[in-house]
């Protein structure tokens, strides 16, 4: 029975030595002056046994072990290396990123803040310009509901629109004077203005509320007679009330 435990023992040595050895039969065969020796202890027998020499391990497997580790750190040190590198171009491309969204935001914020401060610098200006025309404004209105009341207070609310029609079309035409006061007050053209009838009126305020609204209404751009540059008491052209406009 001991015999066959010092059996189980030597087998289990000797097929541990063949894994090892890889190829290599005897000590004998083998040129390589390094080996390994393979022991085992038998319990029972309480003693040391030589059980069998196991196959020898050349010592240039254990050297091409020690490259293939060395390699494999190499591989392994530059892979992590690699990854790092990776990792630090990733993030500085997202920074990149970053900074060139970030600059569009100011450029985009810059840009409307500038849109912003232009288009109040424009209704600034607009409202300056309306401001100082605002009084021009008023003394031609009043001027022309004068000379409206002047030539056409007894004739309808038409008429009276026309009148001051005419007026427009004088200064939108180009051939009279380029001003509701220059085409009133131009030598010649109306009654009123050469008699001093229509200073009367004007200083007074005794036009009409109707001859205002028609002032009014005719710089505007209400307009009954086209382009009409005329009117009086002729017998052609469009006729309202007792006047004729062509």
């Amino acid at each position: 029975m001991l015999q066959g435990k010092i059996f189980k023992v030597v087998l289990t040595g000797v097929t541990t030595c063949t894994l090892f050895a890889a190829g290599f039969t005897t000590q004998a065969s083998s040129l390589m002056p390094e080996a390994v020796t393979i022991e085992s202890i038998d319990e029972y027998a309480g003693n040391t046994m030589l059980t069998k020499t196991a196959e020898t391990i050349p010592a240039s497997e254990t050297a091409d072990t020690k490259k293939a580790a060395k390699e494999a750190k190499i591989a392994y040190e530059e892979e992590q290396k690699r990854i790092e590198e990776q990792k630090k171009a990733e993030e500085q491309k997202r920074q990149k990123e970053e900074a060139r969204l970030a600059a569009e935001e100011a450029q985009k914020a810059a840009e409307a803040e500038a849109a912003q401060q232009e288009a109040e610098q424009q209704e600034a200006a607009e409202a300056e310009v309306q401001e100082a025309a605002a009084p021009q404004a008023a003394a031609d209105l009043e001027l022309l509901a004068s000379i409206i009341f002047c030539e056409a207070g007894n004739q309808p609310y038409e008429g009276q629109v026309a009148v001051g029609a005419v007026i427009i079309n004088r200064v939108n035409s180009g051939v009279y004077p380029g001003s509701i006061s220059e085409v009133i007050y131009q030598s010649g053209q109306f009654g009123p203005a050469m008699t001093g009838w229509l200073d009367s009126v004007l200083a007074s305020g005794g036009y009409t509320d109707t001859a205002m609204q028609a002032a009014a209404d005719a710089l505007a751009g209400s307009n009954p007679i086209g382009d009409c540059l005329y009117f009086g008491n002729g017998d052609y052209g469009i006729q309202i009330g007792d006047h004729f406009f062509h």
